[in-house]
C-alpha cells in the first residue's frame, strides 16, 4: 500500500498561487467574488506552508535519530554504503534511501512514500526486526534484510545474495535421490506362463528404462525383480506433483486378466547418497507392507504415499510361516508367562486370534498365558461369553488385573494390530521388553518396532488365518473345538463370509479348523444380533445417502451400541447396487466423530481413513476424530473421497 499523500503538497502551493492571480483578475468584475477567492488562496497557502514545515520537521527528526543511532554517521556516510539502505517511519513509509536502493531493488523508480512491505515480500518491519536476517525476493533479486531501530523510524539494510541463493537452490535440487523398485507380482506371471512372463518382464523393464531416461536418471537392474533408479531432487518434485503416474502405466502391462504392479520406495532429503539408499529400502518395505502397487516417499518428518488402488497379491511363503512358528516356540519356551493383547474395541478376529494362541500356548507349550482385554468395550462379547462358558480356566483379564504379574522375562504377543496407539492398553505394552507382533493390516508409519518377531502379512485375510497356520505347525492336535470356532469366526468376519480378501491359504486354514472341530452353525450364531440392534442397523441403512458411488450413513444418539451397529450397517450397505464403499459416522463421548468404513476392494478405504487420522485395511478401516462435530466429519470425509477419486 502506498503512502504518498505528502507528495501532493507542492501542487497545493501552485494551486494557491493560481487562485491568488485569479482573485486579482476577478476584482475587475466582482469585488465580493474577488475577496472570497483571495481568502481561499490565503487559507490554502497557509495550510500548505504549515504541512510543509510539519513534514520537513518529521523527516529531519527521523533522519537525525537514525544517524544518532549509528554513532554520529551522516547521510553522506550511508550513501557511500555498497549495499541498499532505506529509512522508513513508524508506519513503514519510505522517507530516505541511498543510490544503491534506488538502483536495486527499486529499479530506478522513486520509492519515496512507498510502503516498505512492497520491497520485503509483504512482510512487516516488526517481522524483520525479530529475526537476525530475513530472506526476501524483490524484482527478480534475492536479498537478506537486516533492520535497526532508531528513535522515530527503522533503518533496513539489503544484502544481495542472489548468486549464493541460486547456488544453494541448484545444490538442493540436484541432490541425488534413490528410488528402490520391486516388481510386486513377478511370481504370479511366472506361475501363469513362463514365456509370457518373460515378455511382461521385458516390457516392464523397458518402461522403467524410458521413465528413467526421461529424467536423465541412472537406472540399475538388481536381482529378484528389484531395480534402483537415482533421480535428482527436482525430478522427485515433479513425480510427486503428478502422483507417480508410472504406477498407472505399469498397470497397463497385462497377461490375460493379470496386471503387473510395482512398488516404489524413495529416500528424500538425505544428507548422503548412502542414507538416501537406506531410506529408499525402508520406504519400499513400507510400500510392500501396505499391499504394494504404490509409492512410499520417506522424508525426515515421515512418509507420503501415492497409489495403492490394487488389491495385494497373495504370495506368502509357507516356509517363512514355519520359520516364524519355530522361532515363536523358542521365545515362548524361554519366557515365564505370555500375555496376548489386541486392539481397542476388539472384534471377532482380534479375540479369535488371541483365543487360538492362548489354547496353543497353555495346552501344547504348557506356559501360563492370559488374553488381555477390556470386556466392557468389545464387539466380540458373544465369543467371550462362549469361551468363558466352556473353558475351565480364566482366559480373559483386564490390563489392570495382570499389570502386576509382568516380569522382565514375560512375553507380550500383539495380534490384529501393529500400531501402539491402537492397542488395548499402550501403558501395559510399555512394560514389556519382549514383544511379538502378528497382524494383517496394511503397514502404518507408526508401528511397533521393538519386536522379537514382526510377522506382518498384508495379503492375509485376517489375523485368525495367520494364527491358524502357526497353530497348525506347532499344536495341531491340541486345538480345542471352541478355539477352532473362535479362529473360524475371525476369518469369516474379515472375509465377509469368504467373499473378500480370500485366497487359497484362507481356505486351507478354514479346512484345518474344520478338521479340528469348528462348527459353522455355532460360528454363525456368534454373528447373531438381538431385535433392537437389527432394527437400529436397518434404520441406519434406510437413511443412508450415496456420494460418488459410496454409501454414507449417520448414526444418531439414540443407538445404544453405535460402534457395533455402525460396523454391521457398513457391511450391509455394501450390498446396495452400484455401491463400491460404505461409511457410517457416529459420535462417542459427545465430541469425538467416528467412521467405520468398508469396501469390496475397488476403493481403498484404508487410504481414505488415513487422510482422516485412522487406518486399517483396503476393505475394512476406521478412524476417530476428537473434537470434531458430525457435520465437520461429514465434510472432511467427502473431501477425502474426492481426493482419492481425483
Amino acid at each position: 500500500m502506498k503512502n504518498k499523500s505528502w507528495t501532493v503538497i507542492p501542487f497545493f502551493g501552485i494551486f494557491s498561487v493560481v487562485m491568488l492571480f485569479m482573485a486579482l483578475y476577478t476584482f475587475q468584475y466582482s469585488q465580493l467574488m474577488g475577496y472570497i477567492e483571495v481568502s481561499i488562496s490565503i487559507v490554502t497557502m497557509g495550510v500548505t506552508i504549515y504541512e510543509t514545515y510539519k513534514f520537513k520537521s518529521r523527516i529531519y527528526e527521523t533522519v537525525r535519530s537514525a544517524f544518532r543511532s549509528l554513532h554520529n554517521a551522516d547521510a553522506e556516510y550511508l550513501e557511500r554504503f555498497r549495499f541498499p539502505v532505506v529509512l522508513v517511519d513508524d508506519n513503514g513509509a519510505i522517507i530516505w534511501y541511498n543510490q544503491m536502493f534506488l538502483e536495486s531493488p527499486a529499479n530506478m523508480l522513486d520509492p519515496s512514500g512507498e510502503d516498505i512491505s512492497d520491497y520485503i515480500s509483504h512482510k512487516r518491519v516488526a517481522d524483520v526486526l525479530e529475526k537476525a536476517g530475513t530472506d526476501i525476493e524483490c524484482n527478480g533479486r534475492k536479498f537478506t534484510v537486516y533492520a535497526n531501530t532508531c528513535k522515530k523510524g527503522t533503518l533496513l539494510y539489503f544484502f544481495d545474495n542472489t548468486y549464493f541463493k541460486n547456488i544453494e537452490e541448484e545444490y538442493s535440487e540436484s541432490r541425488s535421490v534413490v528410488a528402490s523398485i520391486a516388481f510386486d507380482n513377478r511370481e504370479e506371471f511366472i506361475n501363469e506362463n513362463e514365456e509370457e512372463s518373460a515378455r511382461v518382464l521385458l516390457t516392464l523393464e523397458n518402461t522403467l528404462q524410458r521413465w528413467a531416461a526421461n529424467y536423465k536418471a541412472l537406472y540399475k537392474k538388481l536381482s529378484g525383480g528389484r531395480y534402483m533408479i537415482i533421480f535428482q531432487e527436482r525430478d522427485i518434485q515433479k513425480l510427486v506433483e503428478e502422483k507417480f503416474k508410472i504406477l498407472d502405466e505399469i498397470r497397463t502391462i497385462k497377461y490375460n486378466d493379470l496386471s503387473a504392479t510395482i512398488s516404489i520406495g524413495v529416500g528424500r532429503y538425505a544428507t548422503t547418497a548412502k542414507e538416501s539408499e537406506m531410506m529408499a529400502r525402508a520406504a519400499l518395505d513400507m510400500a510392500l507392507g501396505r499391499g504394494g502397487d504404490q509409492a512410499a516417499v520417506m522424508k525426515s518428518d515421515g512418509y507420503e504415499f501415492f497409489g495403492g488402488v490394487s488389491q495385494g497379491v497373495e504370495k506368502r511363503s509357507k516356509v517363512r510361516t514355519r520359520v516364524i512358528a519355530n522361532a515363536m516356540r523358542n521365545y515362548i519356551a524361554a519366557c515365564d508367562k505370555v500375555f496376548i493383547m489386541g486392539h481397542r474395541f476388539s472384534d471377532l478376529d482380534c479375540v479369535g486370534a488371541a483365543v487360538g494362541l492362548h489354547c496353543m500356548i497353555t495346552k501344547a507349550l504348557e506356559k501360563p498365558a492370559f488374553v488381555v482385554i477390556n470386556k466392557e468395550k468389545t464387539m466380540a462379547k458373544s465369543l467371550i461369553d462362549m469361551i468363558e462358558e466352556n473353558e475351565e480356566e480364566d482366559v480373559f483379564k483386564s490390563p489392570s488385573d495382570v499389570s502386576s504379574k509382568v516380569t522382565p522375562n514375560s512375553l507380550l504377543i500383539v495380534v490384529d494390530t501393529h500400531s501402539p496407539s491402537f492397542l488395548e492398553s499402550e501403558s501395559f505394552y510399555k512394560q514389556f521388553e519382549k514383544v511379538i507382533v502378528i497382524d494383517h493390516h496394511r503397514k502404518m508409519v507408526n508401528y511397533i518396532s521393538n519386536t522379537l518377531i514382526f510377522y506382518h502379512e498384508s495379503t492375509a485375510s485376517s489375523a485368525s488365518e495367520m494364527c491358524a497356520e502357526i497353530i497348525n505347525y506347532l499344536a495341531e492336535k491340541c486345538l480345542t473345538s471352541y478355539a477352532a470356532d473362535a479362529l473360524m469366526a475371525g476369518i469369516m468376519l474379515d472375509t465377509k463370509n469368504f467373499i473378500v480378501k480370500t485366497g487359497a491359504r484362507t481356505f486351507e486354514a478354514a479346512a484345518f479348523l474344520r478338521r479340528r472341530g469348528a462348527d459353522t452353525v455355532a460360528v454363525k450364531k456368534l454373528f447373531s444380533e438381538n431385535i433392537k440392534t437389527y432394527k437400529e442397523k436397518y434404520k441406519l441403512v434406510s437413511a443412508s445417502e450415496i456420494y460418488r458411488g459410496c454409501a454414507v450413513a449417520f448414526a444418531d444418539d439414540t443407538i445404544k451400541d453405535p460402534r457395533l451397529v455402525a460396523a454391521q450397517a457398513a457391511d450391509e450397505l455394501l450390498g446396495v447396487q452400484d455401491v463400491s464403499a460404505s461409511f457410517v459416522l457416529f459420535m462417542t463421548n459427545g465430541n469425538t466423530a467416528n467412521i467405520s468404513a468398508r469396501s469390496y476392494g475397488k476403493i481403498n478405504v484404508q487410504v481414505i481413513m488415513e487422510k482422516l487420522g485412522g487406518g486399517g485395511h483396503q476393505t475394512m478401516a476406521a478412524t476417530q476424530m476428537p473434537d470434531t462435530s458430525m457435520e465437520s466429519a461429514r465434510q472432511q470425509l467427502f473431501d477425502a473421497i474426492d481426493d482419492f477419486l481425483a
